[in-house]
């Protein structure tokens, strides 16, 4: 691995021009392709194998007018106080909303007359027009989006209260400031870190490429492949984290080589060939963790998880490819000006900020290492309560209008018809009479607890299924209302089959939950091998496992003490609690297990380094601290910024992810990896590197400590021996 990467850092650096245009080239190909492809999202949700998506599929399949999977909206109207919505003023402004809703639009299937269709509050001062349309919300119209704000206009202009909710109102991820913000903060550390404008822009500039490449393709394919609108958006965030961390160790090694009186072509082909070989084995580490979303099987999770992946393989060939081209062109502006001019300063032999926190650990391992344990796990306490469902309009802030819409349904009409159960029964699957089976299902239903309205039932042409309108007494996120939901699974034929927003809700976390450990064990499994190749050792990769349970639980733990319970909720802008999105926790472990091994592989591969050069292994622990802990440190505060940048999107997946990866990557960088690992390497000497023979000898060498390449430059004169970083 490290001589094929050697000879593919020499050629990039030599042959710098042809590379660099073959990636402008190819930036600019996916670029058309993006710009001319019809970039709108597939926001559909399906959940294959669980009873609400094949009620939804039935729905779709025998009742395609009423457009299951298209955007809805529900707008409520409210009189004064002490009139009424039936008041000849107050309906005639009602009415004239529904005639415009109706007017004309292609992209309306129904809109539903609350005076017609009884959808008028009890004590006569609230009703609401439910809208239905034929696409998503991403696929609406701008006459379709101007039409619902106006028809809240002239409601409000008339002297009602005006509120609209429901998935029509949805808006396309957006993220804030913070993410220009966070992008600053990492060049100002690339600049500390390195000294020299041109070497901090290098890792910058090629994260954009390397980003560029990859949401560009994503943005081309999104129609093809129906991803959603928040794929670029996370594919982006996790894109340009690594890539300015692969580039930087890239860079940093390259700059060591050049300081240890390399040429420069030869100092790249060392620095790929070395750094590059653990960028590759951490990249792979990472996409493992992300292509086994797919055992999942949530397709929208899939996707994105797939869509990701590519963007981590994009940033490493970038690394190992377009890094040492762009040195070509950098020439030997990367190093500092001291180190240029010769005056860089030494340290007098005192040992860097690295070397003595080796050592302080190394004194104390036993208590570093159960404070530290400790403290994870407090923080992790939260992760107990972790509650997870599907956003909706009751999580969103209470200025919105979909929270208004929410919440002057669930006072005027109840908070169960913000989740109603939709019951459908299926008479062709026993060949009885559809409606002599949906009254006896009614019935049925009526005498359990929690039912608020079973509403007539309504056929479907061919008279073979009715769907049955359930409306509980409790809100979607109640466990009443689950309750409820199941016991109307209990209670009915297998014919009979459940499905709206709260069964979804029920049935992806059940999914989720059931699919948590298969994923651990698969991307655990897989990255265990992979790790024993790399440090071809058993309890390196076990402790590295293990140091990742520790990371995602505190991070788990974070997220559910600022989302779900409000601790610092104002100072991140979460305007509103509520429980943690149920893709999130399986997505953002994937993504901190790729990313918690990145670190495990820069740093230890410093320390195996060490070790396979002589060394003993703690005096291999503090030489990889002493060598690899100051770009370690900034790589983690660079990635931790870019994070942290996506905190201030309007989309509450992004920034749910956003904040637990910023603060799993500080758990892991600074906790874990800097702490925990030096304390357990401490502890097990040289048990640490053990592999029983027969392992040994049946394991390939993929050398990525650039053993066989020192030996390859051994006696040549002309080509001084590797440096450690």
């Amino acid at each position: 691995m490290a001589t094929f990467l050697y000879k593919l850092g020499r050629f990039s650096f030599r042959r710098r021009r042809l590379v660099a245009l073959l990636w402008v080239a190819l930036l600019a190909a996916v670029g058309i392709g993006a710009a001319s492809a019809n970039t709108t999202g597939d926001n559909s949700f399906s959940i294959p194998g669980t009873e609400a998506q094949k009620a939804f599929d039935l729905l779709d399949k025998r009742f395609p007018a009423l457009s299951a999977d298209g955007a809805q909206a529900n707008i409520v109207f409210r009189a004064p106080t002490g009139e009424k919505i039936t008041a000849t003023g107050n309906k005639a402004a009602v009415e004239a909303a529904v005639a415009e809703l109706s007017d004309g639009n292609k992209q309306v299937v129904s809109v539903l007359d609350p005076f017609k269709v009884g959808s008028v509050s009890r004590d006569g001062r609230t009703a609401y027009v439910a809208v239905s349309y034929k696409v998503q919300f991403n696929e609406m119209s701008d006459q379709s989006k101007k039409t619902l704000h106006r028809v809240l206009d002239d409601g409000r202009h008339a002297g009602l209260t005006a509120e609209a909710g429901g998935t029509a109102m949805a808006e396309l991820p957006k993220t804030g400031s913070t993410e220009i913000i966070g992008i600053a903060l990492a060049a100002v550390v690339l600049v500390i870190t390195f000294g020299s404008l041109v070497a901090a822009g290098l890792p910058l500039l090629t994260a954009v490429v390397g980003v560029g490449v990859g949401v560009a393709s994503i943005m081309a394919l999104t129609k093809v492949l129906d991803l959603s609108s928040t794929t670029p958006t996370l594919a982006s965030m996790i894109g340009v984290a690594v890539g300015i961390d692969y580039a930087l160790f890239v860079v940093s090694r390259y700059r060591s080589e050049l300081s240890a009186g390399s040429e420069r072509e030869e100092a790249a082909g060392r620095a790929v060939g070395t750094a590059g070989s653990a960028v590759v084995f951490a990249g792979l580490t990472v996409v493992i963790a992300l292509a086994g979303l797919a055992v999942v099987n949530i397709p929208s999770l899939t996707k994105m998880g797939l869509a990701a992946a590519g963007t981590v393989s994009i940033a490493v060939i970038v690394a190992i490819t377009l890094v040492p081209a762009l040195l070509g062109f950098a020439g030997k502006r990367v190093l500092s000006r001291k180190a240029r001019t010769g005056k860089e300063e030494t340290n007098d032999g005192k040992p860097n900020m690295g070397t003595r926190w080796a050592t302080f650990v190394l004194r104390r391992p036993v208590t570093v290492l159960i404070t530290a344990v400790v403290a994870l796990g407090v923080v992790a306490i939260p992760a107990a309560s972790l509650k997870m469902g599907l956003p909706g309009d009751g999580d969103q802030p209470t200025r919105t209008t979909q929270r208004k819409a929410y919440d002057m349904l669930a006072e005027s009409f109840g908070p169960g018809v913000n989740g109603p159960l939709l019951v459908t029964v299926d008479a062709a699957a026993d060949g009885g009479n559809v409606k002599t089976e949906a009254t006896e299902v009614s019935k049925t239903i009526t005498h359990l607890k929690n039912v608020a309205l079973v509403a007539p039932a309504t056929y479907d042409k061919a008279g073979r299924t009715a769907i049955l309108t359930v409306i509980p007494t409790t809100g979607p996120d109640s466990t009443k209302t689950e309750h409820l939901l199941s016991d109307i699974r209990h209670r009915t034929g297998d014919n009979v089959m459940v499905t709206g927003f709260t069964a979804m809700k029920v049935d992806v976390s059940a999914k989720l939950n059931d699919a948590l450990v298969p994923y651990l064990g698969l991307v655990v499994g897989l990255a265990f091998l992979l790790l024993i190749l790399v440090f071809r050792s058993i309890l390196v990769p076990l402790k590295a496992a293990l140091g990742f349970l520790l990371s995602v639980l505190a991070s788990l733990g974070a997220v559910v003490a600022v989302f779900q319970w409000g601790w610092a909720a104002d100072l991140l802008g979460v305007h509103q609690t509520s429980p943690i999105m149920s893709m999130m926790p399986i997505f953002m472990v994937g993504v901190v297990f790729g990313l918690a091994m990145d670190y495990e592989v820069f740093l230890v591969t410093r320390m195996r380094e060490a070790h396979v050069h002589g060394e003993s292994p703690r005096e291999a622990v503090v030489t990889g601290f002493r060598h690899g802990a100051r770009v370690v440190t900034a790589a983690a505060i660079i990635m931790i910024s870019v994070f942290a940048g996506f905190i201030g999107s309007n989309e509450p997946m992004v920034k749910m992810i956003g904040f637990g990866l910023a603060f799993a990557v500080f758990v892991d960088a600074f906790i874990v990896r800097m702490t925990i690992v030096p304390a357990v390497l401490a502890l097990l000497g040289d048990r640490a590197w053990w592999l029983p023979g027969w392992l040994d000898r049946a394991l390939p060498n993929v050398d990525v400590e650039g053993e066989g390449l020192a030996r390859h430059h051994a006696g040549s004169p002309e080509e001084p021996q590797l440096t450690r970083v």
